[in-house]
């Protein structure tokens, strides 16, 4: 999309990569730009069946380029502009909005916005000397990239709490404890991929109706959740997807999967 930023796609998984290494991959307007318009490129992809999210050089993301400030490069924050978010919100929400699965490999330093970013993944895969913070309250900020709705799933309240207000640095073998990180691992970008090439073996059609079945369950009543599993699996079933991963695992071969229509 932009030198900020590689984007390639290989054998169904879309490799993202931020490349700003000279400056630890800080969020400039340009690098935020690149990652919801990469977002947007592979929601059209049809073809696409799992993204690794990672960050080139030493480190994933070191949160907010300050030279921002400098700039005065700011909108009306209360200003929608992509849907229910606005620009600096959509960095973050548009791995969650992204139909099939996305992998964060993480390294080095991942805080502020970098946190936020990987909270939009599904799974997050990182280094064990990975150094994380929810660091906004060190500029006299808040955390307002969408952070705040995507940690309330799968990170306790107090938790949030304690690590917004003080803005500490925490360990990767925290963030497993705390629930932001998914596994611990001493080469994250080799296993994410991994993972990635496992999902693109699966029923697309029922990888992205896993999705959206679980993005919803967070938020929907129990009616409405029973409601979602039955009209998912009955668009499913049946259809030649499906019943070529039946086949496929009786005669013991790879599957051949259509593009989800």
């Amino acid at each position: 999309m932009s030198d900020v930023l590689i984007y390639e796609v290989e054998e169904g998984i879309a490799k993202v990569a931020i490349n700003r290494p000279e400056i630890m991959n800080a969020l400039n307007m340009d690098l935020m730009k690149a990652l919801i318009e990469t977002g947007e490129a592979i929601k059209a992809d049809k073809s696409v069946r799992a993204v690794v999210l990672y960050g080139n050089g030493k480190n994933f993301c070191g949160g907010l380029d300050m030279s921002i400030f400098a700039a005065g490069e700011f909108v009306q924050l209360p200003e929608r502009t992509h849907g229910i978010t606005n620009i600096y919100q959509q960095v973050c929400w548009v791995w969650h909005e992204v139909p099939v699965p996305v992998i964060a490999a993480v390294h080095g330093s991942c805080v502020g916005g970098g946190l936020q970013i990987i909270c939009g993944a599904d799974m997050r895969y990182i280094h064990p000397d990975t150094k994380m913070s929810i660091m906004e309250m060190k500029w006299g900020l808040i955390p307002d990239m969408a952070g705040t709705q995507l940690w309330k799933n799968f990170v306790r309240e107090d938790v949030i709490r304690e690590l917004t207000y003080t803005a500490r640095i925490f360990t990767a073998k925290e963030g497993y404890d705390y629930g932001f990180v998914t596994k611990l691992t001493e080469s994250p970008l080799e296993d994410a991929m991994e993972t990635a090439k496992l999902i693109t073996t699966k029923n697309p059609d029922a990888i992205r109706a896993a999705k959206r079945m679980i993005n919803l369950q967070a938020n929907a009543g129990d009616e409405e959740g029973l409601m979602t599993e039955s009209v998912e699996q009955q668009a499913i079933i049946g259809k030649p997807n499906q019943m070529e991963a039946v086949k496929a695992n009786f005669e013991k071969r790879p599957p051949q999967f259509q593009d989800p229509a």
